[in-house]
């Protein structure tokens, strides 16, 4: 237990500098970061083998493939803050492994720029390359990188570990690697240390040629053959477009290489802008003068009147892929209880709902409320003054942000009248049917597997907060059946025995559940949900959280009662059953970045915490980190000695041009093994209503008029 608390501890470190240290440097006034003009072989700024001290555009996501004979590393990499990258690795490598076999590696780095160019000082970085795994590329560097000229850039600096096996020189011994993968935070920065350099110059604007001298031995590739004559390598790299480029390097003189990069730039999405469907304008009222009748107020005493308005509104808003629940309506002040459907960004429907406004009310009616609902829960309120929208239409979102009030969401209506609901609506059905694929999750010595197949998804919402959901898959063609991973774990295989369910690709069950959501009191947020809750685990999942819609701070509570499903995910259950569940807090910490800290009891009966960064984009982009340690002893858990992993969900919306709330989502872990395992739930509290409360409306409040 001491050692994992050690390795607690030094995640914690990580997370700090992921979420405090970088923001409030990378963050300030002052010189811009320097913009490297490629990605290494590493996936992070680099030249070839070596590192610079350049960073890449905030928030760029990069995919790289580099590979020469026998050798071939898949890179996915994050500009998580403007002068904080990541990256993780998979890679593959001929006669590396146990007895000469093949040797596949997952391994993560970081990489910091500590100062930007400024005058005659150079840029300077601290990284460290795979922190979390056997260390087979495990080191650490410090490097300068300095502009000569507009295309011309030099790079010096000194690594310790892999980056010292050639002219490395004093520092002692470095500590062994944990050969269970766990952080190995005692060789950081120690052992031997040698220097490298290098140049990159970019020859047009498409075309960078580089040349390093390597600090890198490579002695377990030289080992296996591998023919290293000099520590010169070359390279070139010729960029297509914005999104694509690819590399070329001659390596030690006796070895000839490729790399493909893809780099996504989330503010600059490849499809065009104006593909989704403009607001209805802002229908001005006339003045009292010109039109006295209809500033009187009599509509309000016809009964019919109140019916037509809120049916018309209904329709308008359907047209634009949002749904009204409830209206309540009074002679100066209308209240809307809206689902959107449709705009990521929750101010863009509010925009939307509030120019309809202007032309659905009678002119009496001044005051807005809009209340956002997420599973039948009203989560905010935001009230705008009808002049307000009416003088500020054509300026900018700030000016209409200062005048607007943004608050709790009671359960009476703040115009006096009572809600009438939209009777229409429910019961009701959607359903989609989409392709989807499926790979095997990375272990040590299986090849890489993978289904393609088809999946229906339903929601039947009984009720505004009561949904009956299912989702079933149909393999179509693949291999996962053929997966001959036995898990050796001595604890409760709670995930380990995930290939038994992987071949299983006949009509499975994924998921099929009845989940409840409520308003217990004020800031209070509820959820039940039962049944088929994922595609290993059926029972009952109950939560509640605490979270006032102008705080930056939610505290939840989660208690589960789960068994484990047959294989065959159809509707039987194993032997195994347990209590698992959690205390939760989280923070928004601003500029999109938010901390989750969970203790409590995981799925194997091991007790411990789990800490998240996750950081959003203006854009929907999020990217995060997470790493668990509990009780378990970290050769039970087995390779990775701990739960850890990346995180990223990308809106559809951004690269079709289209509002859609759909996002692609993935989650990435070095190995997936008994300890620190969650069960997975659908619509978990905070994810649920965090974009309607006031942080995330303030960061998108930008596309109101949108």
């Amino acid at each position: 237990m001491a050692g994992n608390l050690r390795k607690f501890s030094s995640v914690g470190v990580i997370a700090l500098l992921a979420g405090t240290a970088p923001l409030a440097i990378g963050l300030r006034a002052g010189a811009e970061p320097l913009t490297s003009f490629g990605y290494g072989t590493f996936g992070t700024p680099g030249l070839i083998d070596m590192p610079t001290a350049e960073t890449r555009p905030d928030g760029e996501f990069g995919a790289t493939v580099a590979a020469r004979s026998g050798d071939t590393r898949g890179s996915f990499a994050f500009q998580i803050l403007p002068r904080l990258s990541g990256a993780l690795h998979f890679s593959t490598s001929d006669d590396l492994g146990p007895g000469g076999t093949t040797r596949d590696d997952r391994s993560f780095d970081l990489h910091w720029q500590v100062l930007e160019e400024d005058g005659w000082r150079p840029a300077v970085a601290i990284g460290m390359r795979d922190i979390l795994g056997d260390a087979h590329y495990g080191s650490e560097y410090l490097v300068a990188t300095k502009t000569l000229s507009p295309r011309l850039r030099a790079t010096a600096g000194l690594g310790w570990g892999r980056l010292a096996t050639k002219g490395g020189s004093g520092g002692g011994t470095r500590p062994a690697a944990d050969a269970n993968g766990g952080l190995n935070s005692d060789a950081w920065f120690r052992g031997p240390v040698a220097p490298f350099a290098g140049l990159a110059w970019q020859a047009t604007d498409k075309l960078t040629l580089k040349a390093e001298v390597s600090s890198d031995a490579y002695l377990d590739e030289v080992g296996a053959g591998f023919d290293r004559k000099t520590s010169v390598n070359l390279g070139a790299d010729y960029r297509f477009n914005k999104m694509l480029s690819l590399g070329a390097y001659y390596l030690h003189g006796s070895e000839v290489g490729l790399q493909f990069n893809i780099a996504l730039d989330p503010r600059d999405p490849p499809a065009p802008s104006g593909l989704e469907k403009a607001p209805l304008p802002v229908r001005p009222r006339p003045a009292p003068g010109a039109d006295a009748e209809a500033w009187s107020g009599a509509w309000s005493a016809d009964p019919t009147a109140r019916p037509v308005i809120q049916r018309t509104l209904a329709e308008a808003m359907a047209k634009d892929g949002q749904v009204l629940e409830a209206m309540a309506l009074s002679t100066d002040a209308v209240e809307l209880r809206v689902r959107n459907e449709t705009y990521d960004a929750r101010p863009q429907a509010i925009g939307h709902i509030a120019r309809m406004l202007t032309r659905a009310m009678p002119a009496t009616v001044e005051t807005f409320t809009i209340t956002l609902v997420e599973r039948g829960m009203p989560v905010s309120s935001t009230t705008l003054k009808r002049s307000d929208i009416e003088a500020l239409e054509n300026g900018a979102s700030n000016e209409l942000l200062a005048r607007a009030e943004i608050g709790e969401a009671g359960a009476a209506s703040v115009t006096g009248a009572a809600f009438s609901p939209n009777d229409d609506l429910y019961p009701r059905l959607k359903w989609a049917i989409s392709p989807y694929l499926e790979l095997s999750n990375h272990v040590e010595g299986q090849d890489q597997r993978a289904d393609v197949g088809l999946q229906f998804k339903g929601r039947y919402e009984l009720a505004p907060n009561l949904v009956l959901s299912g989702t079933l898959r149909q393999k179509a063609l693949g291999n996962l059946d053929e997966s001959t991973y036995v898990s050796p774990s001595p604890v409760p295989h709670v995930r380990s025995e995930f290939a038994e369910y992987q071949k299983e690709g006949d009509l499975t069950v994924q998921n099929l559940t009845l989940a409840w959501y409520g308003r217990p009191a004020e800031n209070l947020y509820a959820r039940v949900t039962a049944g088929y809750l994922e595609r290993m685990y059926g029972g009952v999942s109950g939560e509640i959280l605490w979270k006032p819609v102008d705080s930056r701070l939610a505290l939840g509570a989660e208690v589960n009662y789960v068994k484990q499903r047959d294989f065959d995910q159809h509707f039987g259950f194993r032997d195994y059953d347990t209590v698992s569940g959690h205390l939760s807090a989280y923070y928004d910490f601003g500029k999109g970045i938010t901390g989750q800290l969970d203790v409590g009891r995981y799925l194997a009966e091991d007790w411990g915490a789990t800490v998240s960064v996750d950081r959003r984009l203006a854009n929907g982009w999020t990217v995060g980190a997470f790493a668990t340690v509990t009780d378990m002893d970290s050769a039970d858990f087995g390779p990775g000695s701990f739960d850890k992993g990346l995180r990223i969900s990308i809106p559809l919306s951004w690269a079709s041009g289209k509002p859609t709330l759909a996002t692609f989502d993935q989650t990435i872990r070095p190995f997936t093994g008994d300890g620190g395992a969650r069960v997975e739930v659908e619509g978990r509290l905070y994810e649920t209503i965090r974009d309607g409360h006031v942080g995330a409306l303030y960061e998108d409040w930008g596309r109101v008029w949108r």
